[in-house]
């Protein structure tokens, strides 16, 4: 049995009854586009833009006592897996509210138009046709951003207060042609392979290696291509909540597309349910993983 919370157009949150200190979020995966919104590209390509049937795919998670939580509302609206003040300067005009909101940090992101707040969905193409106001942005951040960041903090944060040590894995997927590694893992017909599963612990910083290699462990034994930090090692979820010399443990997985949905159409493929049992399989697996741990510190 599980808890589920629905928090207006903003997230949905599972909690199961007895729950293990696994915590999984996926923010790239909402559908739910605000009626204030008013994007001037074409709306085929923002879609393009969602992690499609994360959610599904993980939908089971609770059943083996992880937490599981998906924002609502699409990325290309609000990025939650930002930095707060990760805002493009050339979204909006005017003086920046500092006072009231406190300073800008434009990072590289941004300068490439897909920060906090998208201003292209691709290269030379536009999200709007006019100019944002700095109230529009500050209010998708308390309305939506804030909300969603709330929600897994104080999950990873109840977690951490039962039982010491926290294990959270943020669900992503990627496009197939974004999938190569610039390190070649393997080699089909003399090319260079896409990666099928890309793990991601920013280069060893957010998470203890034994979790991560579990995690590796466990897709390749199953037979796909995977690669830790390469092509990405993963942005702001991980990085800001995670800790592992305390026990606070945060990896970014990218799944590509091409294992469960045609990337054309939008619509899943033949092997969605296949794949589907492989990540409810990877819930139990991590589940059981962390009670180990668990079963370790209460015997020390």
């Amino acid at each position: 049995m599980s808890k589920k919370t629905i928090k207006d157009n903003i997230f949905v949150l599972h909690e199961p009854e007895n729950a293990v200190p696994v915590i999984l979020d996926s923010p790239h995966s909402g559908n739910i586009y605000p009626d204030d919104f008013d994007y001037a590209c074409d709306f085929n390509s923002l879609r393009k833009t969602e992690d499609a049937y994360i959610d599904a795919l993980f939908e089971d998670a609770p059943d083996f006592g992880a937490t599981l939580l998906c924002a609502l509302f699409p990325r290309c609206y609000i990025d939650a897996n930002r930095a707060r003040h990760d805002i493009d300067e050339n979204l909006f005009v005017g003086a920046w509210p500092e006072t009231f909101f406190g300073p800008i940090f434009p990072t590289h992101r941004s300068d490439s138009g897909i920060g906090l707040i998208s201003r292209i969905i691709k290269p030379g193409a536009p999200v709007y046709d006019r100019i944002l106001s700095p109230e529009e942005i500050i209010g998708r951040i308390q309305n939506y951003y804030d909300p969603y960041h709330d929600a897994l903090c104080t999950a990873l944060n109840d977690a951490y207060y039962n039982h010491g040590q926290f294990w959270h894995i943020n669900l992503h997927s990627m496009p197939s042609a974004s999938a190569y590694p610039k390190r070649a893992a393997s080699v089909v017909d003399g090319k260079i392979a896409p990666s099928d599963i890309v793990l991601g612990d920013l280069d060893g910083r957010t998470s203890n290696r034994d979790f991560i290699n579990m995690l590796k462990d466990f897709w390749r034994e199953l037979g796909y291509r995977v690669t830790i930090n390469d092509p990405f090692k993963g942005v702001e979820l991980i990085k800001r909540y995670s800790h592992p010399t305390r026990g606070k443990n945060s990896v970014q997985i990218e799944i590509n597309r091409a294992l469960y949905m045609d990337e054309k159409t939008g619509e899943k493929n033949s092997n969605f349910d296949a794949f589907k049992a492989h990540c409810t399989d990877m819930t139990r697996v991590s589940s059981a993983f962390a009670q180990s741990k668990l079963t370790q510190i209460a015997a020390d």
